[in-house]
């Protein structure tokens, strides 16, 4: 390819068909890599000490004004649990009154499996007095007893509805007037405990 004023194309770098192949050119420089288990950093200039202390001091003002803030809170917390202090007596008060009065009473009965592993109700004394094993049983004369909380039926027959695990806050006694349980605040499971097992008797 010749251009237009005579000069033949190979005087010409910027002359060159695309089926030819680009003038090349020596390189003007060269590329060094630095290894950074040797090489040691460059101490930091005047501006970025002047930045890190300029960070560092605003870092400190933002934890301060943090601990400020939390103190505040502190201090308005203690003001509004005094206010509240003669409020709160009474209404605990008025919380135990309310508690004592809605607190179920659950009747327990106790009841011992048959050759076929069904419970059934026998007299309060095989379980009172008595303390529970492994899993509320207690072991008597080769036998298993259990108390049935919430149940019903007679003596001989199997409890009706109920279950083995004692109901949280509940006063619970058996039918002879035993107190096992006492419910609400500072209730304690005594006499006997239910452990995990069928809800009720068929």
């Amino acid at each position: 390819m010749t251009p237009q004023d005579g000069t033949p194309a190979g005087d010409d770098p910027r002359a060159w068909s695309e089926e030819d192949e680009p003038p090349q050119y020596p390189s003007g420089g060269s590329i060094q890599f630095q290894d950074a288990a040797t090489t040691t950093p460059r101490p930091p200039t005047p501006a970025e000490l002047r930045a890190r202390d300029k960070y560092e001091k605003k870092q400190q003002e933002l934890e301060e004004a943090r601990f400020a803030a939390e103190a505040k809170r502190q201090r308005q917390r203690r003001v509004l649990m005094g206010a509240a202090a003669g409020v709160g007596v009474v209404s605990i008060i008025g919380a135990l009154g309310y508690w004592a009065a809605s607190t179920p009473n659950v009747t327990a009965q106790c009841v011992r499996d048959d050759p076929n592993g069904n419970p059934v109700v026998v007299e309060d004394s095989y379980c009172t007095n008595h303390t529970p094993g492994l899993g509320g049983f207690i072991f008597l004369g080769g036998h298993q007893y259990r108390y049935y909380y919430g149940s019903s039926g007679p003596v001989g027959s199997p409890p009706v509805g109920g279950t083995t695990v004692a109901p949280r806050g509940a006063n619970i006694t058996t039918k002879s007037g035993t107190s096992i349980q006492r419910g609400g605040l500072g209730g304690k499971l005594g006499g006997g405990s239910g452990g995990a097992g069928r809800g009720s008797g068929s």
